[in-house]
């Protein structure tokens, strides 16, 4: 297994990027918070690849306790400072240092794409999520406003068949203006 330090595809960016104005409006995060608690009762969540803790301060203002994970400890910082009640760990989403059934959400936000095992990366997920897992990724189309190259992007049948071989019962696409969103369920 890679060591944190060692992963290939970690964000090595400026951090306010990711906070830009711009961005924020491509995210939907009102929307995208919306729909993870819609017709399900959370009082946990984990944000996998967390970043700027984007999402994680979403949850968090929901009154959600957070959790998030990275490799990039910079960013883990900045993480920390948006949401410092939130247990931000260094690590990868293949070994998720969290037990078994740890939060009732577990959030992948534009990272599955990032990961060197995407299969394995929803298993973890799905190892410590309580209730739900849902993941954000960009869409599988040319034409998308923003994003990683289309080389990076996962097509929504690969999203749905490792979904089902990681053991989701439940594998439910929405397109959003700008994203692909995925609702799983154990």
């Amino acid at each position: 297994m890679n060591e944190p330090h060692l992963h290939e595809r970690r964000f090595n960016g400026n951090a306010d990027r990711l906070r830009s104005p711009e961005r924020m409006a491509l995210l939907e995060v009102e929307h995208v918070v919306a729909l993870s608690m819609e017709d399900v009762s959370l009082k946990s969540m984990l944000d996998v690849g967390t970043g700027t803790a984007i999402f994680a301060e979403a949850f968090f203002q929901q009154g959600l306790q957070v959790g998030g994970i990275d490799t990039n400890p910079k960013l883990l910082e900045v993480a920390r400072r948006h949401v410092p009640s939130g247990d931000f760990r260094e690590a990868l989403a293949e070994a998720i240092p969290f037990e078994d059934d740890s939060f009732d959400l577990v959030f992948l936000g534009h990272v599955l794409h990032e990961t060197d095992d995407p299969l394995k990366a929803l298993q973890e997920a799905r190892r410590v999520a309580k209730s739900r897992v849902v993941i954000l990724e960009w869409p599988y189309r040319e034409d998308a406003q923003a994003g990683p190259p289309m080389e990076h992007r996962l097509k929504p049948d690969f999203i749905k068949d490792i979904a089902r071989k990681a053991g989701f019962l439940s594998v439910e696409r929405i397109e959003l203006q700008h994203m692909d969103y995925y609702r799983l369920t154990p």
